[in-house]
């Protein structure tokens, strides 16, 4: 093997490393619940320019955020089985070199933001890195089984700088589409704590799944699923949504809310629990939920 070939390949664990650090799974999340919402925004089809420099600026901030927690997390991340492999970890990246990719993906996005789409989106994101880095990862995560309830309004945020980037306000919808995401967060998260409910337990990480029995995380699930299906359907009145939406918020409402409770009744019965059925499928429900709320107001009815 050649020396440029050895070069190449070390580049190219580096980068992927790198790419790492920001998540790309929750990033594509997060992207699914802002692009939607500015087609709603807009009445109809946005300007694609203004949707890609959204996505890009939202896209750097998102990373910038989950660069920081993997910073700030690398203590624990080392005793847990889910995040062991991660790059701070294994050391392919230096705490430093962590550190510093974080600031710039923070100063480039909110630079990028402010000057491609208006300040009140820029500034948004700056308040979305703020929450999840200070709020979420620095004090409530480590401190209270409500961590997940409060730090998970960082990731509400998208809903809004989607909303702001079209119209440079907020309005009502962007608000109720900022209660679903919140309110959709803790029956999304807590069965994960199940999950590795002993990885949380051994780094003294107080999430739920830790805290309660599987049956009072089960039962917390079902009210926030109930809560959050709830919500999506004041969208209609107040957003004017039409029959795709409609019929979207009540079905796949309906499927949620069905997975909720079946995780619920196998705790209660002492079966063994699936948490991460709920998981998946409450991502599955978000995902359908906001591209309802994209094709809506493409659709004359």
């Amino acid at each position: 093997m050649s020396d440029q070939t050895v070069v190449k390949k070390s580049i190219g664990r580096t980068v992927k490393a790198y790419v790492a650090l920001t998540k790309p799974r929750v990033l594509e999340l997060l992207l699914v619940s802002t692009v939607p919402v500015m087609f709603l925004a807009q009445g109809g089809l946005p300007d694609m320019w203004l949707v890609l420099a959204t996505v890009i600026g939202g896209s750097l901030s998102a990373g910038s955020a989950a660069a920081f927690n993997m910073y700030l997390d690398r203590d624990i991340d080392a005793h847990m089985h889910r995040t062991e492999n991660r790059p701070l970890v294994t050391g392919e990246i230096s705490p430093r070199g962590a550190l510093t990719f974080s600031w710039t993906l923070a100063v480039v996005s909110t630079v990028w933001l402010w000057f491609t789409t208006n300040w009140l989106a820029a500034t948004l994101s700056a308040s979305a890195i703020f929450f999840y880095v200070v709020i979420y990862t620095m004090i409530l995560k480590r401190r209270t089984e409500q961590n997940i309830i409060w730090g998970g309004i960082a990731g509400c945020f998208p809903v809004l700088i989607g909303w702001a980037a079209v119209t440079g306000s907020l309005d009502w919808p962007a608000f109720i589409l900022f209660a679903l995401i919140f309110l959709w967060t803790p029956p999304h998260y807590w069965p994960l704590s199940m999950k590795y409910k002993d990885d949380y337990d051994d780094v003294d990480v107080p999430m739920l799944g830790v805290t309660r029995n599987a049956s009072q995380v089960g039962l917390q699930v079902i009210l926030y699923a109930w809560a959050t299906v709830a919500c999506s359907l004041l969208l209609i009145p107040i957003a004017n949504m039409g029959l795709v939406y409609g019929v979207s918020a009540a079905v796949f409402g309906g499927w949620f809310i069905y997975e909720s409770h079946r995780l619920y009744n196998q705790a209660v019965r002492g079966n063994e629990a699936r948490p991460m059925r709920v998981f998946h499928a409450s991502i599955t429900y978000l995902t359908l939920i906001f591209v309802a709320v994209a094709v809506d107001p493409l659709l004359p009815f």
